[in-house]
């Protein structure tokens, strides 16, 4: 049986997911909000958190993400050790194009979707995508994620890094599951859901009128 793909995302609502667990984490481009997730702490979202990660699997994980994980986790003390020794003790699979070293034991390198795809079809527990944004746009394009966890705070943050980095083709997502913090906070489950259907026969239809026909003029001579 293949294995699912997870990925989770803190996101702000004008879709930052850069640098939510503290202020050094990633200040790349001047990014001064680091630490946004704690500065708007919400134990609502524990649920679905203790769910996600209290069972068995590995880690999918973009090269930065890696990198911020692997120079926090194996040395973190204190309540947070035992996440700590799990993600140790996981196989990380690292999604990047560099010939970078990877120290953090059980790390392995995939260098494309080819090799996501291969891994997804080997024998072994679930994936599960912690930040990463950069992956996501290969992950969905390939059809390799099986579900998409949004934990959305109520803030705008006005910069800062999004996870829908590049292009992708467009496509429907279908909400398996969702509830509402009580500040606030949206964590909703998302299915892939297909192509987009084509515009419906019985929809509104262009207008021919002239001011129309002069705004598209306009458009295709890049007045607009």
């Amino acid at each position: 049986m293949a294995r699912k793909i997870t990925g989770s995302l803190f996101v702000s609502l004008d879709g930052v997911i850069q640098a939510p667990g503290g202020p050094t984490e990633d200040p790349t481009n001047d990014f001064d909000e680091g630490g946004w997730l704690f500065k708007l702490a919400d134990d609502g979202v524990n649920q679905t958190l203790g769910e996600l990660f209290g069972g068995e699997y590995d880690l999918l994980l973009g090269r930065r993400t890696y990198d911020i994980f692997a120079a926090y986790w194996p040395y973190v003390e204190g309540p947070e050790a035992a996440l700590g020794k799990t993600f140790s003790d996981a196989h990380k699979y690292v999604l990047t194009g560099s010939n970078a070293p990877l120290p953090w034991e059980n790390s392995h390198r995939l260098t494309g979707m080819e090799e996501v795809a291969k891994l997804k079809e080997s024998e072994g527990p679930d994936l599960i995508v912690q930040g990463s944004g950069s992956i996501y746009p290969g992950l969905l394009g390939a059809g390799l994620l099986d579900r998409l966890i949004l934990i959305t705070y109520p803030v705008i943050l006005g910069r800062g890094k999004r996870w829908f980095g590049a292009e992708i083709q467009a496509r429907q997502l279908a909400m398996s599951d969702h509830y509402v913090t009580d500040k606030g906070t949206i964590v909703a489950s998302y299915v892939p859901g297909g192509d987009l259907p084509p515009y419906p026969a019985d929809a509104l239809k262009p207008s021919t009128s002239g001011r129309e026909a002069d705004r598209q003029a306009r458009i295709a001579n890049g007045t607009w």
